[in-house]
């Protein structure tokens, strides 16, 4: 897989994730050992990393997000109410509610759940600018998916769970100074077939130098 192959095709997987073929920690371990190589700001590596495998801990996350998931599904910014009067994107934007849906039904069955955290210096966010903070454990989530891909493993993004930080939290044994910043399904893929998604033209969001 060439690193442009890699890139385009590292998708969302929801629907095609097998639940049922185990993933092997070693392998998470190899992607974590890669994702430890991403930058962070002023090279603090303040992320801290929670596998999930144990069956109880994986149904009792899946329903706290089933939860979150329901009540997003009944928001108006559900991805599958969103471009419903553009013709060319609707119908993508009712694959995704739809896989959104399955994901939020079936989250506790991944075989493996990977939640990045951030340890905070002080115990509490600050307040105000943010980005420098979640910008030092995006890229290494992202690094940890694309190594993930690599290994015929599939991931997705979500973050819906943080609806219930707190009881997950508490469910995990997690420090009071430790955030969490994503909750990442992983699992063998049913097939490898995917493809770059369809995206806008460049030109449509292009501004240089000046809006």
């Amino acid at each position: 897989m060439t690193p442009e192959e890699l890139l385009t095709t590292t998708r969302s997987v929801r629907k095609r994730l097998d639940f049922d073929r185990p993933v092997e920690l070693s392998v998470v371990r190899e992607c974590l050992e890669i994702a430890l190589q991403a930058p962070s700001g002023s090279n603090v590596q303040g992320w801290q990393w929670v596998v999930v495998t144990d069956p109880d801990q994986r149904a009792a996350i899946g329903d706290y997000y089933r939860q979150a998931v329901d009540a997003y599904l009944d928001s108006p910014g559900a991805a599958g109410k969103l471009f419903a009067d553009n013709p060319n994107r609707a119908s993508v934007q009712n694959r995704v509610g739809d896989s959104v849906a399955y994901l939020g039904q079936h989250m506790g069955r991944a075989p493996v759940l990977v939640l990045p955290c951030l340890t905070l210096r002080g115990g509490e966010l600050p307040e105000g600018n943010q980005a420098g903070l979640w910008g030092s454990v995006l890229p290494a989530a992202w690094s940890y998916m694309l190594a993930a891909r690599t290994r015929g493993l599939g991931t997705a993004w979500t973050t819906l769970h943080l609806s219930y930080e707190t009881e997950i939290a508490a469910l995990l044994g997690l420090p009071d100074n430790v955030r969490q910043a994503a909750l990442i399904p992983t699992a063998h893929t049913i097939g490898t077939d995917f493809k770059p998604a369809r995206r806008q033209p460049l030109d449509d969001i292009l501004h240089v130098n000046r809006w």
